[in-house]
């Protein structure tokens, strides 16, 4: 029965049995008297009470709906309305879920080539900075050494400033390619990489700590990718903008449903979130997470700061 004859049918029956009553044993005077007012008025709000309960009973599945679609987040997948109430309205209900699994499925294989292709493109700059920009300011220094070993007294201190602030620049140039382009994770492993990391974020003002856990199961490369972009965004977030003097983060095996998959946690003493709204590296975070079938949960800490974990299912894992 569809919505329309449903509630037609239901608010019909109400008003056949209020014509039933005033045709049959109930009377109406004119002008009413007060005996057959305290009949009406009671009646009449009763009709009201069934037709509002009537309403809400068959309207109430298209107001989750509602909230549902509201609050829908494909960053957040698995979220799905219960399909109930009339045929219709389930019917409505299951094509949103049918419509929601599908755009999560077709966001996840955008995400995929958009993030394969960034990856592609942070490979290429970071080996034109290494060869060509890197190479420039290579050439710069050995100039600027050998103008400074012929140079008279007075003008010899200005080049070897010059100097310095060259090689500080080629420096952060490498600093950059490094970031852009992880080579210890291609040539050493996560482990290695992880470690690399820490101590390139690490400074006198942020103490980053590294625990690995032992056994550590074999992971795909673009598993191992993902952990270590959101370590890097992680270790970022905390350097940047926690206020943090102190992070730590943990790589451990952790169990799955069929066998043990790992679970990657940052934790920072900073001033955590703040009820602030996630910002473009978050979202980053959570789409490199749905690439892998992984589970990102970022907040409070349980002793302040703010605590993330990135939990990798054994499906998603494989021989290197």
């Amino acid at each position: 029965m569809t919505l329309f004859w449903r509630i037609f049918l239901l608010n019909g029956a109400v008003l056949v049995v209020a014509a039933v009553l005033l045709f049959g044993p109930v009377t109406v005077s004119s002008p009413v008297r007060l005996s057959e007012a305290m009949v009406l008025i009671p009646g009449l709000v009763g009709m009201l009470v069934i037709n509002a309960v009537i309403l809400r009973m068959s309207l109430s599945p298209l107001e989750r709906l509602a909230r549902a679609m509201t609050t829908a987040d494909l960053l957040h997948p698995g979220a799905r309305v219960r399909v109930t109430g009339p045929g219709e309205i389930a019917d409505l209900i299951t094509t949103y879920n049918t419509m929601l699994e599908r755009l999560e499925t077709e966001r996840a294989a955008t995400s995929a080539y958009v993030l394969s292709g960034q990856e592609s493109e942070r490979r290429r700059i970071a080996q034109e900075l290494h060869d060509e920009v890197g190479q420039t300011l290579t050439a710069v220094l050995l100039q600027l050494k050998h103008t400074a070993n012929h140079a008279p007294d007075s003008l010899r201190d200005d080049l070897h400033m010059a100097q310095e602030t060259t090689r500080d620049g080629l420096d952060e140039i490498r600093r950059i390619a490094r970031r852009l382009r992880p080579g210890v994770l291609e040539e050493l492993g996560l482990v290695s990489a992880l470690r690399a990391l820490a101590g390139e974020i690490g400074t006198p003002a942020l103490a980053v700590q590294v625990r690995i856990g032992p056994q550590l199961p074999p992971l795909a490369p673009e598993t191992e990718v993902v952990l270590y972009r959101v370590a890097q965004e992680g270790l970022t977030n905390a350097a940047r903008h926690s206020g943090a003097d102190r992070a730590v983060m943990h790589l451990n095996a952790a169990p799955h449903k069929d066998a043990d998959g790992v679970e990657l946690a940052i934790h920072d003493n900073g001033l955590g979130l703040q009820g602030a709204a996630e910002g473009a590296g978050i979202r980053g975070m959570r789409e490199r997470a749905l690439l892998i079938g992984a589970e990102l949960t970022i907040g409070p800490g349980a002793s302040g700061g703010t605590d993330v974990r990135l939990r990798v299912p054994a499906h998603t894992e494989g021989g290197a």
